[in-house]
């Protein structure tokens, strides 16, 4: 194996790490009753795993971190403002 592969499965292998701690870490502050006395915080906690989830994802997955800035300009500004909205609807209502 070169060392290119090599560092190339080392930070896919990172990369899913990440998205299964994250993953885990969101589920417990949405089913742990002794998680839920946070409210507010736990929902705002839970959307900034939700950002780094679609960071990892956009960037790694969809190798959007090697496309042409007006891609990966336009993904993370949608995944912006899907988190803008989501936010607004959950602590403005």
């Amino acid at each position: 194996m070169h060392r290119t592969e090599r560092n190339e499965a080392r930070r896919i292998n990172l990369a899913w790490a990440i998205l299964v701690i994250a993953t885990l870490a969101s589920w417990w502050l949405a089913e742990d009753p002794s998680a839920h006395r946070l409210g507010l915080i736990a929902s705002g906690i839970v959307l900034a795993l939700s950002a780094i989830k679609g960071l990892v994802i956009a960037l790694d997955f969809m190798e959007l971190g090697h496309a042409p800035k007006l891609w990966r300009r336009s993904l993370l500004a949608w995944l912006c403002v899907i988190l803008a909205v989501i936010f607004a609807t959950r602590f403005f209502s």
